[in-house]
């Protein structure tokens, strides 16, 4: 055998079933009417060409290596009867596809797509509606889920399911999806090395994104925007979210973030504009806060107990009612170099820095966390006079809590 002629065996051995791959049409007219009939038929690394109309189907089980492709996105329309795909094989993806009325249950969460136990997976162009769980990643790896559209009509959570889900996964990017009006927008648990980028996650009744135990992941330009709260971490470490927006999640306990139990992170160039608190933190250690803005809140962060060691460096504080709200007299955090808006201080060298420190907990924040309904004297002189004399000798705020050298300009 010549040397060439090894080289090209070898090419096709490498190439497989991948040179014999073919189209199966599936229509009303066609010689393949049903999607499940076509999966059947199908061999591995085959194309399902699904054209455009109403395929009244559910419980349909891809478990080869295939690509289920709609034309003018057909209706897959699962009657309310259960889960509509499952996908048991690697190397499946699922393109351009209208999904709508999946099957409620209060035994099984049935969804429009669920991946279990696969990998080298995509999910793209899709369009899902009237759902019970949407998209949910089940012990899979290594896959893709982009630009979807997910739109629920949930109403309430306990007969509601999540937008996006991913359990006990690794390795997965959620990329330039939508997704409204479901429980929570993006759930994650038991989920690492997960890569969050560029959604749209709003108008949903628990969460836009909804994470626990999940490690190593990265969230980042992401829009959370009118949720019963914006996003919950917790139980999780070394998280990196940078460049997301949290903005309008409004409610008695709502917040633009929930850190919980929460170690070793980063919280970067976010902004946090008008939400009921900014940010929530409880039990969370050693993360750094930086270059985030904080703009009209309630409270810009509440930092209610447990939290050590961490940083907040060049944030801008603007225009909230409180900007750090603290429940304890010990403070071990560092706040430096940020910009207040209710800073009063002078400037007399023109260095940029504040000459006299800012101490940014006020007495009536915590009289607040106390008593919540005094509230209401949020404006009123008393208050002024009672938090101007507790910046001026502390008492009941930690006396170390303050930011040496406050900007008198804001950064950006």
């Amino acid at each position: 055998m010549k040397c060439s002629d090894g080289i090209f065996a070898l090419f096709f051995l490498l190439l497989g079933n991948h040179l014999w791959c073919q189209t199966i049409e599936i229509c009303k007219s066609c010689a393949v009417t049903t999607i499940r009939e076509g999966v059947a038929q199908a061999s591995d690394f085959d194309t399902l060409l699904i054209k455009k109309g109403t395929y009244k189907e559910f419980n349909i089980k891809v478990d080869k290596p295939l690509t289920l492709l709609g034309e003018d996105y057909p209706v897959i329309d699962g009657d309310d009867k259960g889960e509509i795909i499952t996908i048991v094989s690697d190397s499946v993806t699922v393109d351009g596809l209208f999904i709508i009325n999946v099957g409620t249950s209060y035994t099984a969460d049935y969804a429009a797509i669920r991946v279990v136990e696969s990998e080298n997976f995509l999910i793209q162009n899709v369009v899902l509606e009237k759902l019970f769980f949407g998209i949910y990643l089940e012990k899979s790896k290594n896959g893709r889920v982009y630009h979807n559209k997910i739109i629920g009509d949930a109403v309430d959570e306990y007969n509601s399911g999540n937008g996006i889900q991913l359990w006990y996964s690794k390795n997965v990017t959620v990329e330039r999806n939508i997704v409204q009006h479901v429980r929570d927008g993006i759930y994650l648990e038991f989920s690492d090395n997960i890569t969050i980028h560029n959604n749209i996650s709003s108008n949903n009744l628990r969460y836009g994104l909804h994470f626990m135990f999940s490690n190593d992941d990265i969230y980042t330009e992401n829009i959370f925007e009118n949720n019963g709260a914006g996003v919950a971490v917790m139980f999780s470490k070394k998280i990196k979210m940078q460049g997301n927006t949290f903005r309008k999640n409004w409610g008695t306990a709502s917040f633009g973030m929930l850190l919980k139990e929460i170690n070793d992170a980063e919280i970067n160039g976010n902004t946090f504009e008008e939400n009921t608190v900014g940010i929530n933190i409880e039990g969370s250690n050693r993360i750094e806060y930086k270059n985030n803005d904080f703009v009209k809140n309630g409270w810009a962060i509440k930092v209610r107990g447990a939290c050590y060691t961490n940083s907040f460096v060049n944030n801008n504080f603007l225009y909230n009612s409180f900007d750090i709200s603290y429940n304890s007299n010990l403070n071990d955090n560092k706040f430096e170099r940020n910009y207040w808006s209710g800073y009063t201080g002078y400037d007399l060298d023109k260095n940029g820095i504040g000459d006299i420190p800012y101490r940014p907990v006020k007495l009536f924040s915590y009289v607040v966390n106390r008593t919540p309904e005094t509230i209401v004297l949020l404006r009123s002189l008393f208050m002024d006079i009672i938090d101007f004399s507790e910046r001026v000798s502390p008492i009941f705020t930690p006396d170390n809590l303050l930011d040496a050298n406050p900007l008198i300009k804001p950064l950006r």
